[in-house]
């Protein structure tokens, strides 16, 4: 997003890059978000996710000083800030790692990870995915519980409002209910959502303590559904989606920056029909950077398959290609909508119609008071969603 250098770095690589957010954040208020979730933005070895410093601006974007002043620019607009915590694993470059290495089993450091001393050609790590750069941290350690709510802590007094939890998936939910009580008892009112792919979300929230996970399922359904020509799988997503309203309100989202873009997946136009079922459907919906412009780009296995759907922005709104402003007022349209109906947090769905090209269903708030019918065609690529004396309050198509 801020075009900081990745794997090809250079000594004097340094900069102040944070700043070139804020002539985005009137953007972002435009637009109707009411917070900014960023990526890694510690000091790091090359992607962020790999971090050497958490207590530390990554220098590519950065200082202190660059972190307050965008809080304070956020403040002043009414925005929170979510920052990305890495606390299943640390880059291997890390002092702490380094040290364990160097000291060996009887090292300070040595317990913070799960280092097989005897294997062969040298000392092993656990790490994360397969991947040897990302040494992964034993979490059934105090120390470590203790390290990782210290960080958080120090972010939150900084201005931060939230923790993403990385790769929460791979982390015990144990260790997440020992940490986050000990951060919520100075900072109560901080939010905290767990990136889970897979499993049983309910039972993670509910036995880590977190207030919100990734709802992957309906992300998803929601690409496959439009590409497949299968509006059942959809409608079979938000029935499991509503079980999950009874538990907790699941971050929801069309795209992040794992994943190809719904513009490359569906196209922009039936991107238009993804979006307005995020925006009608309960759960704290997430814009990905650029999907508000309908930016494509495709997610390759490959190194680097990350870069085509985490370009740098320009320098400032005025420099945005004049095709995408159209998907922006798209966007516009339908978060509006949604912040006029703020019963949509934990709204619930229920079918009216439904074929493999045409689904009709209505969003009703959890007390059963207020409701919204939405009305999707894939052969006319139409949406509308109405209120309930009929009248339109958004189409395309």
């Amino acid at each position: 997003m801020t075009g900081a250098p990745i794997r090809d770095r250079v000594a004097d690589d340094a900069g102040h890059r944070l700043r070139r957010l804020e002539p985005w954040l009137d953007y972002a208020v435009e637009l109707g978000a009411s917070g900014l979730s960023l990526g890694p933005v510690f000091e790091s070895q090359t992607h962020g996710y790999d971090s050497t410093d958490q207590l530390a601006i990554d220098r590519r974007l950065g200082d202190d000083q660059d972190f307050d002043a965008l809080v304070a620019a956020c403040r002043e607009r009414g925005l929170r800030i979510v920052l990305d915590g890495v606390f299943n694993h640390v880059g291997a470059g890390h002092p702490y790692f380094q040290q364990a290495l160097r000291e060996g089993p009887g090292s300070r450091y040595a317990s913070w990870f799960r280092i097989d001393w005897d294997a062969p050609g040298g000392p092993r790590a656990a790490n994360f995915e397969g991947h040897s750069s990302l040494v992964a941290l034993d979490h059934t350690q105090p120390e470590v519980a203790e390290y990782v709510a210290g960080v958080m802590r120090h972010w939150l007094a900084r201005g931060a409002d939230g923790w993403r939890l990385d790769a929460a998936y791979a982390v015990p939910p144990e260790f997440w209910a020992r940490v986050l009580p000990a951060v919520r008892a100075d900072h109560p009112d901080a939010w905290f959502v767990g990136e889970v792919i897979h499993g049983d979300y309910a039972a993670i929230v509910a036995e880590s303590g977190m207030d919100s996970v990734t709802q992957y399922e309906l992300w998803k359904a929601l690409w496959s559904s439009l590409l497949d020509r299968n509006l059942f799988e959809l409608d079979w997503c938000l029935t499991r989606h509503d079980g999950f309203l009874e538990h907790f309100s699941p971050q929801t989202s069309v795209g992040n920056h794992d994943v190809t873009r719904i513009a490359s997946r569906v196209g922009p136009e039936r991107a238009v029909l993804a979006v307005v079922v995020l925006m009608t459907t309960g759960g704290v919906p997430s814009v990905y950077y650029g999907d508000e412009q309908a930016f494509t780009g495709v997610k390759e296995e490959r190194l680097g398959g990350d870069d085509a759907v985490r370009p740098a922005l320009p320098d400032d709104p005025s420099g945005l290609d004049p095709e995408g402003w159209w998907m922006y007022r798209v966007h516009q349209q339908l978060i509006g909508l949604r912040r006029r109906h703020p019963w949509l947090v934990h709204a619930r769905t229920e079918k009216v119609e439904l074929t493999n090209t045409r689904y009709v269903y209505t969003a009703r708030s959890a007390d059963g008071e207020q409701s919204l019918t939405v009305e999707l065609d894939l052969d006319a690529t139409r949406a509308v969603v109405r209120d309930p004396a009929g009248t339109v309050l958004f189409q395309h198509g």
